[in-house]
């Protein structure tokens, strides 16, 4: 599948980078459901 060693540390890094992405975007919508505080409900 790899030629060379060039290509297999440059499909790592792309693969790397692609995860650290997805992980950084989860990690973010989980801390906003973590510190999400419920509304009050207005009465009046």
């Amino acid at each position: 599948m790899f030629n060379t060693l060039q290509d297999l540390m440059l499909h790592n890094k792309s693969i790397t980078y692609v995860l650290m992405g997805v992980l950084l975007i989860c990690f973010v919508g989980f801390w906003h459901f973590l510190t999400d505080k419920e509304e009050r409900k207005r009465r009046y």
